[in-house]
């Protein structure tokens, strides 16, 4: 039997659109929107003037769009800028099997390489593939590559980028298997960056490097054929001792990940490990009607695990309150939604905020462990329950549990949601105005009917 790196290569060469249940269509246009409407975003965000600052340093000069600002690079730069852009609010999507955020890689490794030629239906089936690919690499490492530390955005989505690139452009199965070996040897991103800028960066890094390893593979460049499977390879280094790049192999289509269990595209711009909490109290505030004055005591209660990457219990920036537990339910007590400004330094440091952290108390507790036999595998915002209770100085009360976030498969964000989305997060990029916004959402819900994917990029350059 061939080994599983030629399996996987083998797999994307030969899965097409028509292979694909009906449904996957549907969801696949939900999140490239959604993906889209994230790196728009990202163009506003404060990651957006040190990236232009390097690619001017670099002198990266290209024909290739950044997103969302009017300027042009080259396609590595290009690369790296949308993917990092694309990251850079943790407003794009979930694969909590991986765990990690794959369509941003996706898609900026493949605007970089060029979508000359390209249809929406070709778009969509390299898109899938991406995130089949990945999303079956993150089962067979297991969720214990992430907790050694790995961002698996980094080193995982990486392979998502890579698939979709070696199926939108048809690489025979050969020079596939070197591009994989190839891009191990680039997969990187620690998670002791979370809550900096350098987070979203491994999103950029992982895009470009996709795009160099299947780029230097057409040229002739080699690297180890088995990467995945082999002593010293991928799964066998990053890995732990569940890790089975077997296990990558043999589930590949059995379901496809698309529809089972598909993608969470995120309702609130922060880490997905808070927003069963922060759906938990928003629900407790329109039930009780109360404000921040009225709060006595919060309490928001964990599986074990939850909090895992949920590390400043008192942020001082904006990009450390998306890491945060006690900041989003201050900030929801307060004000009663979430927007992208909730996350800015000024938000953050507001003094209403600072006077509700004494009054919240959030902790793991084994009883929101539930009964799901998988819970060791589920990533942070997926395992067990969250509890979320108020206590009122009128002497009211209210408690909720949540077990899915809003936006996960589960309760998946419609149409009307993400077009409400795309819009606010469009009038934050540099150049896509209202018009071209809304032009830009209506091809992405007619995607797989469009001649050439590059009208679209044009909408949003």
């Amino acid at each position: 039997m061939a080994g599983a790196t030629e399996r996987v290569a083998s797999f994307i060469a030969a899965t097409s659109l028509d292979h694909l249940p009906a449904e996957a269509v549907d969801k696949a246009k939900k999140a490239i929107a959604d993906t889209f409407a994230a790196i728009l975003a990202g163009a506003g965000s404060e990651v957006a003037h040190p990236l232009m600052t390097y690619g001017e340093r670099m002198r990266a000069a290209g024909e290739v769009p950044m997103l969302g600002t009017g300027v042009t690079a080259s396609p590595e730069t290009a690369a790296l800028v949308n993917g990092t852009f694309g990251h850079a609010l943790d407003y794009d999507d979930v694969l909590s099997m991986m765990p990690a955020h794959p369509s941003a890689v996706i898609l900026a490794a493949a605007i970089a390489k060029g979508l000359h030629g390209a249809t929406g239906r070709d778009l969509i089936e390299a898109y899938v593939l991406g995130v089949e690919v990945g999303g079956k690499i993150g089962v067979g490492m297991t969720v214990g590559h992430y907790q050694r530390g790995y961002h698996a955005t980094g080193t995982l989505a990486l392979f998502s980028a890579l698939a979709a690139l070696l199926k939108l452009h048809r690489v025979d199965v050969a020079i596939a298997c070197q591009a994989f070996g190839i891009a191990a040897s680039m997969a990187s991103g620690l998670r002791r960056n979370f809550g900096t800028m350098t987070k979203p960066l491994h999103t950029g890094i992982a895009a470009r490097s996709a795009l160099t390893a299947c780029e230097l593979a057409a040229s002739g460049f080699t690297a180890a054929p088995d990467i995945l499977e082999a002593k010293a390879g991928l799964y066998s280094t990053l890995g732990v001792a569940e890790s089975s790049a077997d296990v990558t192999a043999t589930r590949l289509g059995k379901p496809f990940v698309i529809v089972d269990p598909g993608l969470a595209l995120k309702k609130f711009p922060c880490c997905y490990a808070s927003h069963r909490a922060m759906d938990g109290l928003l629900s407790l505030r329109e039930e009780l009607k109360f404000d921040a004055t009225s709060v006595e005591k919060i309490v928001c209660r964990m599986p074990p695990g939850g909090m895992h990457v949920l590390t400043y219990p008192k942020p001082v920036t904006g990009l450390e309150a998306k890491f945060s537990l006690p900041y989003p339910l201050a900030a929801a007590a307060l004000d009663g939604a979430f927007s992208l400004w909730t996350f800015t330094d000024e938000a953050v440091k507001r003094p209403e905020i600072l006077a509700l952290y004494g009054r919240i108390d959030a902790h793991e507790d084994a009883a929101c462990r539930g009964d799901d036999p998988e819970f060791d595998q589920r990533s942070s915002g997926s395992r067990g329950f969250v509890e979320v209770e108020v206590r009122l100085r009128d002497g009211r009360s209210g408690r909720v549990r949540v077990d899915k976030a809003p936006g996960s498969p589960a309760r998946e964000l419609s149409w009307a949601d993400l077009e409400r989305k795309f819009a606010d997060c469009a009038s934050h990029s540099k150049t896509v105005d209202p018009d071209k916004a809304r032009r830009a959402f209506e091809m992405i819900r007619r995607l797989d009917e469009l001649s050439e994917v590059e009208q679209l990029i044009d909408l949003l350059r």
